[in-house]
């Protein structure tokens, strides 16, 4: 495995970790309430200036929700200057009158939309808002009509996965280009609630019969469907391996080489602190888990090392308490058993409590 550091090629600015939504499979962390919007919009354009001088071709703008910033459209623009391929990540809830024709005219590309349900009721239990329903199909509508390119996003939980017929079907009246029906990865909230959102194989293998139906209709959307970690026998190519493609920028301005990276024990470096360039290439986080050298002896010996990377880094720190232990999704793991464990409590429990992400909860679990 080489340890040849190229540049990053998709930067990620998480705007705020504001958001109106309470999903309880957020990946944000549990203590979200201590991170800051700390970063100035000139901090945002010197973060895509430098990653741009870098090569970094694709820029992802999130959150929480990005459109709670009142720069958007300037971060956009700047970002289209500087010849970025842009795609909004959003939930579409809160958004300013006349937004989307402005992104549009700024050069946005690309919106990927998070829509849980076809049903109003369901989706109102996913997001805890009420009004998440109507403004979510409002804005889907603002997105085609401005003629972007739009990606619906599908979160299959317990409480929605029986919809999945139904969804594919709503995504497809609602413009969609393309439909991600996306199995949980359980960090953060998720791994919080994954008693009361985590599906059974036999619902998981039905949702994915009913996506291959339609796919063999060949229809204009294409759909994909992401295999459910939990009932897999080898673990993802978590970010096609550690520090090998995707940065991401916290809005407090710390830099992660993925969204969870933070819930690790290590120091993460700041973009107020240092460039792109040094923290990409030089800091110690960035630099912890590329190549092998870091894998415990499962995984060294391992002969698909350099298809997996190992796994996922969150999941086997959240799972067994130690960073460099090998994914526990992997069926090699010492710890394989905690996965089949948790997924035996899980489908065991009809009543569990759904923690909201919301800033009480935020508050109350990192207490």
């Amino acid at each position: 495995m080489t340890n040849e550091i190229k540049p990053p090629l998709w930067i990620l600015l998480e705007l705020t970790h504001k958001c109106p939504l309470e999903c309880a499979y957020c990946y944000n962390q549990l203590d979200f309430t201590n991170t800051k919007d700390a970063m100035s919009t000139k901090d945002w354009f010197r973060v895509m200036d430098e990653a741009r001088d870098m090569g970094a071709v694709q820029l992802g703008i999130s959150g929480g929700e990005p459109l709670l910033n009142k720069d958007l459209v300037k971060i956009v623009e700047y970002a289209n200057n500087k010849k970025f391929y842009t795609n909004l990540i959003t939930s579409g809830v809160g958004a300013p009158k006349g937004i989307v024709k402005k992104l549009k005219e700024a050069g946005l590309k690309t919106v990927q939309l998070g829509i849980q349900s076809h049903d109003r009721n369901t989706m109102t239990l996913i997001t805890n808002n009420k009004n998440s329903y109507d403004e979510k199909i409002a804005f889907a509508k603002e997105v085609k009509e401005a003629g972007l390119q739009l990606i619906i996003n599908t979160c299959i939980t317990r409480q929605n996965i029986h919809q999945v017929g139904e969804i594919i079907e709503f995504a497809d009246e609602l413009g969609g280009n393309y439909l991600e029906i996306a199995n949980i990865q359980y960090y953060g909230w998720a791994l919080k609630n994954i008693n009361a959102l985590l599906p059974t194989q036999e619902q998981l293998d039905e949702a994915k019969k009913v996506t291959d139906f339609y796919r063999s209709k060949e229809k204009a959307m294409k759909v994909f469907f992401v295999v459910p970690d939990y009932f897999a026998d080898r673990p993802k190519a978590c970010m096609n391996g550690w520090g090998t493609t995707f940065l991401t920028i916290n809005p407090d301005g710390v830099a992660l080489p993925c969204n969870t990276a933070n819930t690790l024990p290590l120091e993460f470096p700041n973009v107020k602190d240092f460039s792109i360039e040094q923290i990409w290439n030089e800091s110690h986080a960035f630099n912890y888990f590329r190549g092998d050298s870091w894998m415990n002896p499962t995984c060294a010996s391992c002969d698909e090392k350099e298809k997996d990377f190992g796994g996922c880094r969150c999941q086997a720190f959240a799972l067994t308490g130690d960073m460099n232990e090998a994914d526990p999704v992997c069926s090699k793991s010492d710890f394989h058993h905690v996965v089949t464990d948790k997924v035996a409590e899980s489908l065991g429990t009809t009543d569990a409590k759904i923690w909201y992400r919301n800033r009480k909860n935020s508050l109350e679990l990192s207490s």
